[in-house]
């Protein structure tokens, strides 16, 4: 191994007890492969059990927790407890090599893609009409349909676990329901999940995360993992939705809650690990991750994530957290940190070509809805992209 990236390799004790050999995570990442109900298919297997060594943490993909939440027309669903069975079989294919397998469950709210195409309609903190994928309503959540979504995450975490999962991931990240709950954008309500305190708008996911903490220490083994995903700063121009110490409280509310095994930070762009604080505040210019790290370091091991890909990149990330999340480059390079790891970094390479499909066992339909978003985040080079998307479109 190249001295330079040891760092990368020094093992790391989650706060629950458990290993890790390395500091890489496998983050999300939809593959568009699974039934239209969200059942988990063989090619859902086959791409995760080729990645099973990629890193010793691998967080499945946005998994539904009720069909209004969903966002990929053929994303994992954890909606209902026939899809357990195929859970199960994502998870063994996940867990092969020794990683631990991570449920991502979510409800995209607002932003729930498929739903507006497939009802017409979608729920979310306050009323909203929209004309984005097509002319619908954002309905106000009642107290009905909030305590109706808070069951449905307590639900799907128990789900997780009786699939044979490690671990669950709530994710609050780049305007999922979470998210927009508390954000002063998107959350006009004028009760106690909303109105202009911190503590309101914390109030749903604070709720979500007791709910699933609770189903976890009834349920779980003691070493399951419990991670939180989120976005530590909304900001459009001088206007603040939260902050970054909004951020920091939520953080340590949920903390009070239940023990946090890792925190990852994710939002939307290029190189998202290099973000810097964009609101009025002590900390406006400071590294993102830098700020969140030293509220939390000691206590809630953190994981950077966004635009890395590359051995370099990875370093950088580091400076500033204890993990490192990576999703494109596992797509066409699952052998990335084996590589790295065995001094080979130079025998790295995203690019592929249509004779390598067999080898990384991509689906065919993977990257449908999302190569716009690897465009985006320019997570793998252009002309990888471009050859996936030609392959998309076939």
């Amino acid at each position: 191994m190249n001295k330079k990236y040891a760092p990368l390799f020094e093992p790391l004790s989650l706060p629950n007890g458990i290993e890790l050999s390395n500091r890489f995570v496998l983050s999300p990442m939809i593959t568009n492969s699974s039934t239209r109900d969200g059942y988990v298919t063989k090619e859902d297997e086959m791409y995760h059990a080729r990645r099973a060594a990629s890193a010793p943490i691998q967080v499945t993909g946005a998994a539904y927790i009720e069909p209004y939440g969903q966002l990929f027309e053929y994303g994992f669903s954890v909606a209902d407890d026939r899809t357990v069975a195929g859970l199960k079989k994502l998870a063994a294919a996940m867990k092969q090599d020794g990683a631990k397998a991570i449920l991502q469950l979510t409800h995209a709210g607002r932003f729930s893609n498929q739903a507006i195409l497939d009802l017409g309609v979608v729920y979310g903190p306050s009323f909203m009409a929209l004309n984005t994928p097509i002319k619908h309503q954002v309905l106000p959540m009642t107290q009905r349909k909030i305590e109706l979504v808070i069951s449905q995450y307590a639900d799907a975490a128990k789900r997780a676990i009786d699939a044979g999962f490690d671990g669950i991931e709530i994710s609050a990240a780049q305007r999922l329901l979470i998210q927009t709950f508390f954000s002063k954008f998107s959350n006009q309500r004028n009760d106690e999940y909303g109105g202009d305190t911190l503590e309101n708008r914390s109030r749903f996911g604070l709720e979500v995360i007791q709910a699933v903490s609770d189903v976890i220490k009834a349920h779980a083994p003691d070493d399951f993992i419990f991670g939180f995903r989120g976005t530590p700063e909304e900001t459009r121009g001088e206007d603040v939705g939260y902050s970054v110490e909004d951020f920091l409280q939520f953080v340590d509310w949920a903390e009070e809650i239940t023990d946090i095994h890792y925190l990852a930070i994710a939002s939307w762009g290029r190189n998202i690990y290099q973000n810097e604080v964009r609101a009025n505040g002590p900390h406006q210019g400071e590294p993102v991750n830098k700020v969140v790290y030293a509220h939390v370091k000691g206590r809630i091991p953190m994981m950077a994530t966004g635009g890395v890909n590359s051995p370099d990149k990875a370093l950088e990330a580091l400076e500033y957290a204890d993990m490192v999340g990576a999703s494109s480059p596992f797509i066409t390079e699952p052998d990335f940190v084996i590589k790295l790891r065995d001094g080979r970094e130079d025998d790295i390479d995203l690019q592929f070509t249509i004779d390598d499909i067999d080898d990384l066992k991509i689906p065919k339909s993977a990257f449908k809805d999302i190569v716009r978003m690897m465009d985006y985040g320019e997570g793998l080079p252009k002309e990888t992209r471009d050859e996936l998307r030609r392959l998309a479109d076939e």
